[in-house]
């Protein structure tokens, strides 16, 4: 994918932080020790961490460099480093175990949760605190529309296959069963986020910054248009306007807040 776009991201960020200071109201007392905001964006959720913990060292990572350059002016006091969840290590940013791993909205993109999930609990000091939020819109129209346009001529063939774009979830009880042996206390839930948007295009211009990228990142201009075009056009038909004339875009999201013995 082509690199990701802060200003584009950053168009409904106070929806796209609610999840975010849901997920932290959730996290308990943690030990003395760094702070990690997995995926940190251009900040947002990372500035949520520095205020609730003001004596921690807070680090936050990502893959992308204009979202870090976002970040570091957004919070120039703060420590941001160029980091794939895939391969990161606490031990690679801080000479000590993580306090908190916070992970808002980025492991969706991480593959193989099975093995994820617990190596980034061992990343915890005693008492430290592993805490995710996930996007779990895959069957909402949002996301079942960009696989079925994507599977259409001649967007089909430059975009490839369109189920392979988001690692799968494992659901509320996979992801119980996955840290119950591991941690002291694990929450897991779910909750759908209803966003009054104003039409079918201001739903397609947030996920254009998320969800889209990867299938329409693959696409030449002309092509690009054509898709863009064609998928407004059914989300359109997919939401209905309301009473005042606004669209729901409901969004579900999974939380996970897993705490290690101390």
């Amino acid at each position: 994918m082509s690199d990701w776009n802060p200003d584009l991201y950053k168009q409904f960020e106070d929806e796209r932080t609610r999840p975010a200071r849901d997920l932290l109201a959730q996290v308990a007392a943690i030990p003395a020790g760094p702070v990690f905001d997995l995926g940190c964006g251009p900040g947002n959720s990372t500035e949520l961490l520095v205020h609730r913990f003001p004596g921690a060292q807070v680090v936050g990572t990502d893959t992308s460099e204009a979202m870090l350059a976002s970040a570091r002016e957004r919070l120039p006091g703060c420590r941001f480093e160029l980091s794939d969840i895939s391969t990161w290590r606490a031990t690679s940013s801080a000479t000590s175990p993580a306090a908190l791993i916070y992970a808002n909205a980025s492991l969706q993109w991480v593959p193989d949760h099975a093995a994820l999930l617990p190596r980034l609990f061992a990343e915890l000091a005693p008492g430290g605190t592993l805490a995710i939020q996930m996007p779990d819109n895959r069957d909402e129209p949002t996301h079942r529309l960009m696989r079925e346009t994507a599977a259409l001529a001649p967007w089909a063939e430059p975009i490839g296959d369109a189920d392979r774009k988001r690692t799968p979830m494992l659901g509320v009880g996979g992801y119980y069963d996955l840290l119950a042996p591991l941690a002291a206390r694990v929450q897991v839930w779910r909750t759908a986020y209803q966003h009054p948007m104003n039409d079918a295009a201001a739903i397609v211009e947030w996920v254009r910054a998320t969800g889209l990228k990867p299938f329409i990142d693959p696409l030449p201009p002309t092509l690009r248009a054509s898709f863009l075009e064609t998928y407004t056009r059914r989300i359109a038909e997919a939401y209905p306007a309301h009473a005042d004339g606004r669209l729901l875009l409901a969004f579900p999201r999974l939380f996970i807040v897993a705490t290690k013995a101390a």
